[in-house]
């Protein structure tokens, strides 16, 4: 792997130098826009409407509209006068529970790998870390954006979770019909905790699949073999619910003995030609990257 930023994680007084990796990688597949009579790849410019022109880069500069039709310019001085100090640390400000983390406050994953001369202090930190069962919450600058994150034990090691910022957070409090509970009686509460038992199992990662992905490569594959592609025939559109204590007595129904079938995790279904160029196409998606 490639690192994406080298600097140091602050520990009180300490600094253990680690670069940082990306943790995911994007398996998006990518299409490019075709012009339909030449398949040709359209091409975007940059034009301005009022002067009926493209424009070059040395033209175009940056501005905010904080009225309709009105802005102001923004300098790249004005963004460097703003910026924080950019620095290359981690800066560890606090420790708390990872479980007192609503999940929908991380946003990307990436790996911390110490130097040779900060091995030491960076799995003495995990150690320390994994025995207090603690989260550390950190600050880090990529890209002139001084982002919030937690450093977590992840297996042998330590990951770096880029974090929003309380404010990025919209509530869920807007929407009526989510916070306004109906009354629930006893027995369909009993009946929907009998289907979530019986869907219940270890989660096994390798277990699910993006099964629209493996369609579309497999769709794409045949093109490419000069095969005819038929339409996907359409799933049958479930009805209206309209008595729910039936709905929930048939799926408990469903779904008895399901956990005691243990599946084995899907094969991957990628052709292998396919497979070759898609991966040489893959990009990580980072701050950094964007």
């Amino acid at each position: 792997m490639r690192s994406l930023w080298n600097g140091s994680i602050s520990f009180g007084l300490v600094n253990i130098p680690v670069k940082l990796y990306a943790g995911t990688a994007s398996e998006d597949l990518r299409f490019n826009y075709l012009h339909s009579v030449c398949r040709t790849p359209i091409k975007y410019e940059k034009t301005c409407p009022r002067c009926g022109k493209a424009v070059p880069d040395n033209e175009i500069v940056k501005g905010y509209q904080f009225q309709k039709s009105q802005y102001v310019i923004m300098e790249e001085a004005d963004f460097e006068a703003a910026a924080p100090e950019k620095t290359r640390s981690i800066d560890i400000v606090d420790f708390v529970n990872l479980e007192s983390i609503d999940p929908i406050y991380f946003h990307r994953t990436y790996f911390l790998e110490p130097t040779e001369t900060g091995a030491k202090a960076y799995h003495l930190l995990k150690r320390a870390m994994q025995e207090k069962k603690k989260i550390a919450i950190a600050k880090i600058i990529i890209r002139s954006r001084e982002n919030l994150a937690a450093v977590r034990v992840h297996g042998p090691g330590l990951a770096l979770e880029t974090m929003y910022y309380a404010n990025e957070i919209r509530s869920i409090d807007q929407l009526v019909n989510a916070v306004s509970e109906p009354e629930i009686n006893e027995r369909e509460l009993e009946m929907a905790m009998m289907i979530i038992d019986n869907l219940t199992t270890d989660f096994q990662p390798e277990k699910y699949r993006n099964e629209y992905r493996d369609m579309l490569v497999a769709l794409i594959e045949k093109k490419i073999a000069g095969q005819e592609v038929a339409p996907a025939v359409p799933q049958p559109a479930a009805g209206k619910v309209i008595d729910l204590m039936a709905a929930l007595e048939a799926s408990v129904q469903a779904t008895k003995g399901q956990t005691t079938l243990k599946q084995e995790p899907s094969p991957a279904r990628e052709p292998a030609e396919l497979t070759a160029r898609l991966k040489g196409r893959r990009r990580q998606t980072t701050e950094e990257t964007g």
